[in-house]
């Protein structure tokens, strides 16, 4: 049967006909020691220089495999030429002696010497399938290695054999016998090998309805088996009753056996069981799984994940297109993205409906075609209206999450393929659950991007809240003043002044909230010295008036200058508010090195070490009551690191507070400005 199978499906490749050589001469081998056995028929001559050429013919095969791996070194052609020598000198032993079973059995030189040779032909086919499995890659012996086992273990029955006949000068008889069934039981072996070697030409198709046949056939006559011995026990054992219970016993026997035969769900797990273990698998799963993941990974930015999910999935089974239901509010299922489907033909699915319950619990795929034929292999279950009224509806893949259904998507028929089985099932499933991990990641980003889209306009409005404050409590101050300074003309033109400050500051505030707090104004290069006495000025309506020291240099800085200027009111402020009516608040500026110092010191209450390293620059944590914001010194802060520089305290309890700004600074702006275009126009 081997002989036949390779020799129909040889392509003319020189180790396939190699390999249909040996296994036709271990054939003839066999038929004619079975021939001898019976009728002693043909001379027992023939049979030993069959058994020669039979040796000859593996070892051809071994030696052109081993050649091509090891690329026909050297040692491989010494080993060749010694297998072969010696192959030719034990035939020509034999033909020269012509002895018959008479002389095998008798001890003579003749016998001893073709024992020997035999003996030596043994070994030398072991050898070469030791150095085929050695000489053969890791990763390639998984294909060889069933031939190394079977062609090993039929030279090692050999060199047992005549090692036996050597010992005690004759062969034994027993170990004669049983070594046609040896030779036979590593055929299997040495098919297994061929089918994974398609260099050598065995690829042999059986259709899988006569194979589901055949295991029904084969299956039905061992459950006979059993059910006549069970009834020949029941009539030997039944006493009287015992021959009427026997044919009760198997008329039921037939009767279930007919049954199940019938069976339509047993007749399809045994279709699954046998595409399953006795058939290759029709996908490439790593193709397709590579390029299930790359069509996921490559979708472009701002496009929405949705269609392209609809898409990959539809292309595994060749469909057109289809339509996603995503679970929503209240757990009812909406369409959110169409592949060549109209949009209008999906309706929502409630959260009760019968489809939505069966996906979850059994996580099946529904084939609509197996679903209109034979509704009771899905367990009675309803589809919706609008999916039964759609003419291509083809499949209903749930979209699973661990146990939580996410989605599930409705494929379009395909013009190209035909029925759909348990493999693309199982396929479609796996798929299906990637595309769920997808799904739920994007709606995550989804929904954390729009949660910091919220974080970011809470927190402009916590800041745009904390400078409305200070804007409020200046003119509540003016208001409060008027009524006892209201006669004096410097009085009034300080209140014009904030009022015009408080002014200017509200249409920028307005400005951030129609741009976003990320929109300031540009940045420029700004005179310190100006900025400090500003912000110094738009205090002095508060007690203790802050007093401007050391600010004769002239540094300069490149910031936004309304941000920065109320970023050192705020500190002022903050140094006002921690000292009593009658303290002393300083400002200072300086130069260090290329660094422009700004100083705010006061003797006011002060802070500890331990609320100035977990409590001061906390957003949002305040120690001013329903009064504070918590956000003021953060948002200093994070602005003066945004120009490069740093903020840092020094304060004790009781003794004050210092707080130093340092920032970047320019020495003479418009020097560098003239210099450089001078340089420019001189290049």
């Amino acid at each position: 049967m081997l002989t036949v199978l390779l020799l129909t499906a040889w392509r003319g490749r020189l180790q396939g006909g190699l390999l249909v050589a040996a296994s036709a001469v271990t054939a003839l081998w066999c038929g004619a020691a079975g021939l001898y056995a019976a009728n002693g028929m043909p001379p027992f001559s023939a049979l030993s220089l069959l058994e020669v050429l039979r040796n000859t013919g593996w070892f051809l095969f071994l030696l052109k495999l081993l050649g091509l791996h090891r690329g026909a070194t050297r040692g491989v052609r010494l080993l060749s030429a010694v297998t072969l020598a010696l192959c030719a000198g034990l035939a020509g032993l034999i033909l020269a002696n012509r002895y018959s079973m008479d002389i095998l059995l008798a001890a003579s030189p003749s016998t001893y010497f073709t024992n020997l040779g035999l003996l030596l032909l043994s070994v030398a086919g072991l050898v070469l399938v030791e150095q085929l499995y050695r000489n053969t890659a890791i990763e390639q012996r998984w294909a060889i290695k069933s031939l190394c086992f079977g062609v090993g273990v039929m030279f090692v029955y050999d060199f047992y054999m005549y090692a036996d006949a050597l010992l005690f000068d004759q062969v034994d008889n027993s170990i004669w016998s049983a070594r046609g069934i040896v030779v036979a039981m590593m055929v299997p072996l040495i098919a297994m090998s061929a089918s994974r070697n398609p260099q050598w030409s065995l690829h042999v198709f059986v259709s899988r309805h006569v194979v589901f046949h055949t295991a029904a056939l084969l299956g039905a006559g061992v459950y006979l088996l059993f059910m006549a011995a069970a009834g020949y026990y029941i009539k030997a054992y039944g006493g009287t009753w015992g021959g009427v219970a026997q044919v009760v016993f198997l008329f039921g026997a037939v009767v279930l056996l007919a049954l199940l035969l019938q069976s339509g769900h047993l007749r399809s797990r045994l279709k699954v069981f046998v595409g399953k273990h006795l058939f290759r698998n029709r996908y490439d799963y790593r193709e397709e799984w590579l390029r299930f993941t790359q069509t996921l990974s490559t979708l472009e930015r701002g496009a929405t994940p949705k269609p392209t999910i609809v898409r990959a999935i539809a292309d595994i089974v060749e469909s057109p297109g289809g339509v996603l239901l995503e679970r929503g509010e209240g757990g009812n299922f909406e369409p959110t993205a169409c592949v060549n489907v109209d949009r209008s033909v999906a309706k929502r699915v409630d959260a009760d409906a019968p489809l939505l319950g069966f996906l979850r619990d059994r996580g099946w795929v529904v084939f609509m075609d197996e679903y209109q034929r034979n509704p009771g292999n899905y367990d009675g279950l309803a589809l919706p209206e609008w999916l039964e009224e759609i003419p291509d509806a083809w499949v209903v893949l749930p979209l699973m999450q661990s146990d939580t259904l996410v989605a599930f998507i409705v494929l379009t028929r395909s013009t190209t393929r035909g029925t759909l089985n348990w493999e693309d099932s199982d396929l479609l499933k796996t798929v299906g659950r990637q595309a769920a991990s997808y799904l739920v990641m994007w709606q995550a980003t989804d929904a954390l991007s729009e949660s910091r889209q919220f974080e970011a306009f809470n927190r402009l409005s916590a800041y745009v809240v904390h400078d409305l404050k200070n804007l409020v409590a200046q003119l509540d101050l003016v208001v409060d003043n008027s009524k006892r300074h209201l006669h004096k003309p410097g009085f009034m033109e300080d209140a014009l002044q904030t009022i015009e400050s408080a002014s200017a500051k509200m249409n920028r505030l307005l400005g951030q909230l129609r741009k976003g707090r990320s929109e300031t104004g540009p940045a420029r290069s700004v005179d310190l010295a100006e900025v400090l006495e500003t912000a110094v000025a738009a205090r002095r309506a508060n007690a203790p008036r802050p007093v401007l020291e050391s600010c004769l240099e002239k540094l300069y800085v490149i910031a936004d200058r309304d941000r920065l200027a109320a970023v050192i009111e705020h500190l002022i402020q903050n140094a006002q508010e921690a000292s009593r009516s009658d303290g002393h608040v300083t400002v200072r500026l300086s130069a260090d090195d290329g660094w422009a110092l700004v100083e705010v010191e006061d003797d006011g209450c002060g802070m500890d070490a331990d609320f100035i390293a977990e409590r001061l620059f906390k957003p949002f944590d305040t120690t001013k009551g329903n009064a504070g914001m918590g956000v003021g010194v953060y948002e200093s802060r994070e602005f003066v690191r945004g120009l490069g520089g740093e903020i840092t305290v020094e304060s004790s309890v009781a003794r004050g507070t210092l707080f130093n700004v340092k920032l970047p600074a320019m020495a003479a702006p418009m020097r560098q400005m003239r210099d450089q275009k001078a340089r420019e126009a001189a290049n």
